[in-house]
């Protein structure tokens, strides 16, 4: 039975990209089991939104992997996405509308604390990476 999934990406991924990718891969296996997922990207999790750093978690598994850049095709295509755009700034150096990341603008859903409450208190199963 599908159920709702809320996933959360707050922590640093270049401290841990394992937990990242493993973070990606769950979402994306969610999508795939036919869940309804909503993702959440706050924090320095926002890195993950940045086109250069998917292209680094790539190559974690090789010159010529897009296995990163697949899952987050995935989740970008599939997923309802939210975003802390004060997060976004503050990580990424970039503003709402720079269509600098590897969603556009207009398929993110801007929020903070009232969106990640709304989102986790409405969802069946919570992820946090």
């Amino acid at each position: 039975m599908p159920s709702t999934v809320f996933v959360k990406f707050v922590s640093e991924p270049q401290n841990d990209p394992m937990k990242s990718i493993v973070g990606l891969a769950c979402t994306a296996q969610a999508i795939a089991d036919g869940h309804e997922v909503k993702v959440f990207f706050a924090a320095a999790g926002t890195r993950l939104l940045d086109p250069a750093y998917i292209e680094t978690l790539n190559g974690e598994f090789g010159p010529d992997s897009t296995m990163i850049s697949d899952m987050m095709e995935t989740i970008c295509t599939n997923a309802l996405l939210y975003c802390s755009f004060a997060s976004v700034k503050a990580t990424l150096g970039h503003n709402e509308g720079d269509e600098a990341l590897v969603v556009p603008d207009e398929n993110i859903e801007w929020s903070g604390p009232p969106g990640v409450i709304a989102l986790a208190t409405s969802s069946d199963v919570q992820l946090t990476y």
